[in-house]
């Protein structure tokens, strides 16, 4: 038996239902065999991976209706995989990323709480070359810029797997490292843009929840 408790979400994306197997609450923590300690993921990070954050949502509704037609489509920070499953819905050619020692059995078992063949998923660890991971034309990733040092280690992810002609997508609440990420990606090359949007509920004009796109 699992150490930690799970729930059972219902989230409708795009005129879909899905239903997603999430962490009870952000006081659960298991590392038994000290995988997360030795990924660096501390006790108090630990239950971020196993949440429905409204960064993801506004992600996976983005995925919905995005342009997907040819392109190979890298999700970072997957989490539970809620815009993933929403992509492998719609047929893209989609691989999942994430560095916590749970993400993949929990993506593989909402892809199959949904009827959805297995995501391709990698554990990617930013600052880490992969070469047989290869290279993407969409990078998409929701609230990712947590720390002011992910910039850099995204931005260097972006070089190393974009092709020459891509998109990024970030969703992020506001957290205020997306400036120093922008300044990155102009120096690859990339315009950027954003959209300010409402994550939740109670948020009230300006909006600090922002959608953000790279385009090279």
């Amino acid at each position: 038996m699992s150490a930690y408790l799970t729930r059972l979400l219902d989230i409708r994306i795009g005129g879909h239902d899905f239903q997603i197997r999430a962490l009870k609450d952000l006081q659960q923590f298991s590392d038994p065999d000290g995988a997360a300690d030795q990924a660096g993921i501390s006790s108090a990070l630990w239950s971020l991976f196993g949440q429905a954050w409204p960064a993801g949502r506004i992600m996976a509704d983005e995925m919905s209706h995005h342009d997907i037609a040819g392109k190979r489509v890298l999700e970072i920070g997957c989490g539970l995989g809620l815009a993933s499953l929403v992509l492998q819905r719609r047929g893209a050619d989609i691989t999942a990323s994430d560095h916590h020692p749970l993400a993949e059995s929990f993506l593989m078992d909402n892809a199959e709480l949904n009827g959805l063949p297995a995501i391709p998923y990698c554990d990617l660890r930013w600052e880490r070359p992969d070469e047989a991971l290869g290279l993407f034309d969409l990078i998409i990733g929701s609230d990712v810029l947590y720390e002011r040092g992910h910039a850099r280690l995204l931005a260097a992810l972006v070089r190393r797997h974009g092709q020459p002609s891509m998109e990024v997508l970030i969703t992020d609440p506001g957290r205020g490292n997306s400036g120093a990420f922008s300044r990155a990606m102009s120096d690859l090359g990339f315009v950027s843009t954003e959209q300010r949007l409402r994550f939740k509920e109670e948020d009230t004009l300006p909006f600090r929840g922002r959608l953000l796109k790279y385009l090279r």
